[in-house]
């Protein structure tokens, strides 16, 4: 998993039909090696811009949506609670 803060929304006006009715957010990488590095996630939990959260990457980001033809490879799959350093 990768930690990241979600910097804005993504819209697209069209997109392939497995991808229908999914939200997508523009997200930056904290830490590491890839800090920096920009990923589109599909959100699945409602998060919203300037949080920070947890992004689950590859085949195991597909398996979050519960459906193995989508073209998925990233996920948000938690908010990281405020409090919380790094």
């Amino acid at each position: 998993m990768i930690a990241a803060k979600i910097i804005d929304t993504v819209w697209a006006t069209r997109k392939a039909d497995s991808l229908v009715g999914l939200k997508f957010m523009l997200v930056e990488v904290l830490g590491g090696l890839d800090a920096g590095r920009m990923l589109i996630a599909a959100d699945t939990i409602g998060a919203g811009i300037g949080e920070r959260v947890l992004v689950s990457t590859g085949s195991s980001a597909r398996k979050m949506l519960d459906r193995d033809n989508v073209p998925i490879d990233a996920v948000i799959v938690g908010i990281i609670d405020e409090d919380c350093m790094f």
